[in-house]
């Protein structure tokens, strides 16, 4: 059986960061190391090897912002690209680059070239319990939302489902935006499995897949949910 993953690369690493047990200072090697293991588990090697079964790991994300811009708080100039979140993702990359088998699909930010404030804050704001001198650098954020994930998964799955280049796709992510190319999939024939990383996914969910499996580490009850 030949495997394609499909992996949400925001989803992911906010999952990855709650549930693994150095996940928010591992490197982005470990990173890296830690998703490809992750996934490899799904298929059981052969005599062969593992990469007999697979036949490529789609990684979807959004390049940070690079913008600089100041803090409306507190007038502080701002370099995104300096970032550590910035850069732990472009060397992130770099390192999935190397890996056999992985496909970057990168997707675009949309910039509201604004800022928000949260909405904790606002709703206090709204109550008059405080006022906007109240406001520190940590309340507000940057108007950025990433564009063009969720189509480049969709059609890579048509792609996949209708050239029948793979038997099996494996998705990792955790919301249901992917209903209508599951659906699309398992109509030509394709084992359709989502791996939600231990993230609750809703009941109705289940008639639009032929498997539920998490192989990383199983969190701990509190854990929040995420969402892709």
């Amino acid at each position: 059986m030949l495997t394609a993953f499909l992996v949400d690369g925001g989803f992911f690493i906010k999952r990855y960061r709650a549930i693994f047990p150095n996940g928010k200072e591992d490197t982005p090697s470990q990173v890296a190391t830690n998703l490809y293991d992750m996934l490899l588990r799904h298929i059981k090697p052969k005599k062969q090897g593992p990469y007999q079964q697979l036949y490529r790991i789609f990684y979807y994300d959004c390049p940070p912002l690079t913008k600089k811009a100041h803090n409306p708080i507190t007038g502080k100039a701002i370099d995104f690209s300096k970032s550590e979140e910035a850069i732990f993702r472009f060397t992130f990359y770099e390192e999935l680059k190397k890996r056999r088998k992985v496909a970057l699909r990168l997707g675009h930010l949309y910039d509201g070239h604004h800022w928000i404030i949260s909405l904790e804050k606002t709703k206090a704001l709204l109550k008059k319990t405080i006022t906007i001198d109240a406001l520190n650098e940590e309340d507000i954020h940057y108007d950025v939302r990433q564009k063009g994930v969720d189509m480049k998964i969709g059609l890579d799955i048509a792609s996949l489902a209708y050239k029948h280049l793979v038997d099996q796709i494996i998705l990792i992510a955790g919301d249901s935006d992917f209903v209508p190319a599951a659906k699309l999939a398992r109509r030509e024939g394709i084992d359709f499995i989502l791996d939600p990383m231990w993230n609750p996914i809703h009941p109705d969910l289940h008639e639009h897949i032929d498997g539920l499996w998490s192989t990383c580490p199983k969190p701990k009850k509190n854990v929040t949910r995420h969402r892709a």
